[in-house]
């Protein structure tokens, strides 16, 4: 992958390049390295510091701050030698081999793996995200910078982003959705080396809309954005990419395709070859038939071919844990934005293309459904954790009729965090004395037993100080939030005197949708002032979160917890915090003692925000769903639930909302409050030991990104070169095997089967009726399900000489297998065989004896 594409923009012609050392301030403020990395955090703060504090935001101060005020910080030859040094120190690391390089050297298959997302969360000063989805491509991408992997991010420029969340006085949420202006962000246009913007054409039913690309630097990796709103479109056509998540779903379609179809064009305008397509979710699933489109018109090949070459280089994550869930779209709305494409384009039938993202191809009223695209158009497929590997795994399980439930080919790469953007300084500074500065870096494997050498005295006060930080933070907060909202002087000013720093702090922020149950602490209500008002041991609750501006029962839920606030007695220990941004979460994550998680099992596909407070010596709470069901030990934290599904059942919720006030009571509250001579809770601070060296590097993004690179990167990429290789023709021999296989799958049929069992083990033959199909085109199995929490048993059958008593076509399997299970437990069957080929993921057919 080339670094410098065809098209740059040259330099930053706009602002005050004159000014000597402007140019380095820029690319420090143009890199969101620096939402990370804080040693260029004093530079923002010395231009002006107010600014700094409120946005966050590099690319705004630098453009805020007068000449005058940049020129006399540049003055200061210890400013300006500071500048110098953070600007040499960025372009070392970017040139100097990361872990991928060290790692991967021998690995040229891999020179680029294009990650599309609808959203990404990477900083404050980019506001292009929603919540979870956005938060782990994020994460990714920064992951992928630190670790060197040639990654570059594909997605969306929005006007306006998600919504801005503000309550009123009844306690109602209000949408606000204030401009996203590109001057203010820290993005580039994307123009050729004559200066103009590289802008791109997307054909919609009866119109053309222009797409300007920009671009956004992440470190190591660049991300690349399109947006709609040129001057050359008619006013609603610069509106499809207004909003994140907003409209209906001709908008949320018209979204899709100019990031999958236009995304994936723009990659080919720069110049840019992905081997790998990793699609975060199904909303770009038109990437696959945009591949397939350039594959074609490099190889003169057909689609069918096309799709079988590139398909072995696309990879699909789900993060939805409902069939519900998934976009889909209405036939007529498919018809008219795609026809034109298939049959002029792809050279198929509307059928055909309908076929790709139907459950039932023959179905002419189902709606196409683009997880079913994504899955079909891709090589691998995987949840993100291993729950929803199992809750995925049954969801697609009708795409694979008659394959049992545990091949049904969705595997799972457990999400983790980014741990540096969500450390606190405090937090940093005790990782790094432990376990030094590269410990995030993917070379250290001992970062366990290190950071159990902190005593518990530092640690404790690391914690209490993290503590006083969320309190602060809190009370200015809530404080500007109510005078916003036109509260009363009194009010506002006591919101600056609420909490006590001293006192036990519970965290609960996410999205507020009823799946998500953020309502279940409300359950009792009267129980839960007891909890919080002990007068020996009292508790404090900081909430955040938005309900989707559609979504009435998550709105209510919000109501209900500002109500309950009113109360006199709970408005001393709960405090709602509006607008859930990354910058509150950054403060909540970072100063929590306990991180509540409330979802309906199995609901929650992984969840990110516990994962959060593991580098702050946060401890977890939370039902047994998604990441924390294989995170859970006793000893590293709190769980509700007992592993089992109850869907939405009233009388399940209150037993676990039972639960949860119980383990509060019974184990959080008092082990916090149980002290040692010192003053320490020794109990608590094993427990948060435990938390910080268990699962601090098992739930960070380096290993989420190791792994992706590993079982899926680097195994897409040979796969994709081996297929594509001399004009496609190793696609076009898949093509022909699948075909012949086909045609003679309905002939096949079983023989006599053979039986003869010892003691010790069961032999067996079996006879195969072939067709005339070739022997090495199938695997034939001795086959058990599984059985007492045991795999399954798959014991290949070899081919044996025919029996003299044999005729044509006929086949003779035979082996044997231990007499550990009974013979009848087993049966013969025949499954597609091919050494490049993923089965039943790319060809479903199964053929079973009984």
């Amino acid at each position: 992958m080339s670094d410098n594409p065809r098209h740059v923009h040259p330099i930053y012609d706009l602002f005050p390049i004159e000014i000597d050392g402007f140019e380095s301030l820029a690319e420090l403020a143009l890199d969101l390295r620096s939402s990370w990395n804080h040693a260029t955090d004093e530079v923002w703060r010395r231009l002006d510091a107010e600014l700094w504090e409120i946005t966050q935001n590099p690319w705004v101060v630098l453009q805020t701050v007068s000449r005058q005020r940049i020129e006399h910080v540049l003055g200061d030859a210890a400013f300006r030698a500071k500048v110098d040094r953070l600007v040499e120190m960025r372009r070392q690391t970017a040139e100097q081999p990361a872990w991928f390089q060290q790692t991967h050297s021998e690995s040229p298959p891999l020179t680029c793996a294009a990650y599309f997302s609808m959203e990404f969360m990477l900083s404050e000063a980019l506001p292009i995200y929603s919540g979870g989805l956005g938060n782990v491509a994020g994460d990714q991408l920064k992951a992928a910078s630190d670790l060197g992997v040639p990654v570059v991010g594909v997605g969306l420029l929005y006007q306006q982003g998600y919504f801005r969340q503000s309550i009123d006085n009844a306690g109602h949420q209000q949408a606000l959705y204030p401009y996203n202006d590109p001057g203010q962000l820290p993005i580039r246009p994307l123009r050729d080396a004559d200066g103009e913007w590289l802008r791109l054409k997307i054909e919609l039913p009866g119109y053309a809309v222009w797409l300007r690309a920009w671009q956004v630097r992440v470190g190591r990796v660049k991300l690349y954005l399109l947006d709609s709103n040129d001057a050359a479109n008619f006013p609603a056509h610069r509106g499809i990419t207004s909003e994140l998540y907003g409209g209906g779903h001709e908008l949320r379609l018209r979204q899709e395709l100019i990031l999958g179809i236009g995304g994936w064009r723009l990659l080919a305008e720069l110049g840019i070859t992905p081997e790998v397509c990793h699609l975060n979710e199904g909303h770009a699933a038109f990437a696959v038939l945009e591949r397939a489109l350039q594959f074609m018109d490099a190889s003169g090949q057909p689609f069918e071919v096309a799709l079988a070459v590139t398909r072995a280089g696309n990879l699909f994550t789900t993060h939805t844990a409902v069939a519900a869930g998934f976009d889909r779209f209405a036939p007529a709305l498919i018809e008219q934005h795609l026809r034109r494409y298939a049959e002029q384009k792809l050279g198929i039938s509307l059928h055909d293309l309908m076929a790709l993202g139907r459950l039932n191809p023959n179905d002419e009223s189902e709606p196409f459904n683009m997880a079913l695209l994504a899955i079909r158009g891709s090589g691998s497929v995987n949840g993100v954790s291993r729950l929803h590997g199992q809750v995925s795994r049954r969801i697609f399980e009708p795409l694979f009729p008659q394959w049992p439930a545990d091949e049904v080919p969705v595997g799972h790469v457990t999400n983790g965090v980014h741990v540096p953007s969500w450390d606190s300084a405090a937090a940093d500074d005790v990782w790094t004395q432990m376990c030094g500065k590269d410990r995030w870096l993917g070379t250290s494997e001992t970062l366990e037993c290190d950071i159990c050498r902190v005593s518990d005295e530092k640690l404790w006060q690391f914690r209490v100080d993290a503590t006083h930080r969320l309190v602060d933070y809190a009370r200015k907060r809530l404080s500007r939030q109510l005078a916003s909202a036109g509260s009363s002087s009194e009010e506002v000013e006591a919101a600056k005197h609420l909490f006590d720093p001293n006192l036990l702090t519970l965290g609960f922020a996410r999205r507020f949708a009823t799946y998500k149950r953020p309502n279940l602490l409300l359950h009792d209500p009267d129980r839960l002032l007891r909890l919080l008002s002990d007068p020996e041991r009292p508790v404090q609750l900081v909430i955040a979160g938005k309900a989707h501006p559609a979504d009435r029962a998550g709105q209510d839920l919000i109501r209900q917890w500002i109500d309950f606030i009113r109360h006199p007695i709970a408005r001393q220990h709960v405090i709602f915090i509006s607008d859930y941004d990354m910058l509150l979460a950054e403060q909540l994550v970072q100063g929590a003692d306990v991180w509540i998680n409330t979802p309906r099992r199995p609901w929650e596909a992984s969840g990110t925000s516990g994962m959060k407070v593991l580098v702050n010596g946060g401890i977890n709470l939370s039902e047994l769903d998604g990441w924390w069901a294989e995170a859970y030990t006793p000893e590293v934290g709190w769980a509700i639930g007992d592993g089992n599904e109850h869907g939405d059942d009233p009388a399940w919720d209150a037993v676990e909302a039972a639960q949860l006030y119980s383990v509060l009571e019974n184990d959080v509250v008092p082990e916090f409050y149980q002290r040692n001579e010192q003053g320490i809770p020794t109990q608590w601070m094993a427990r948060m030991r435990a938390s910080m060296s268990q699962l601090t590097p098992q739930f960070s993004a380096v290993r989420t990104v190791r792994e992706y690179t590993q079982q899926h990167y680097l195994p897409a990429a040979i796969a994709y070169h081996h297929r594509a290789a001399y004009n496609g023709a190793g696609g076009t021999s898949i093509v022909n095997w699948e075909h012949s296989l086909r045609e003679k799958w309905a002939s096949l049929k079983f023989g006599e089967v053979r039986l003869q069992s010892s003691e010790n083990e069961h032999t067996v033959e079996v006879d195969i009726y072939l067709d005339g199909l070739d022997p090495n085109f199938v695997r034939v199995e001795w086959y058990a399900d599984p059985l007492n929490g045991e795999d399954a048993v798959r014991q290949e059958m070899l081919r044996t000489e025919p029996r003299e008593s044999a005729t044509e076509n006929w086949a003779t399997y035979h082996t044997s297998v231990t007499a550990t299970r009974p013979a009848s437990d087993f049966t013969p069957r025949i499954i597609p065989k091919h050494a490049n080929v993923a089965v039943p993921l790319e060809l479903d057919l199964i053929r079973w004896q009984r």
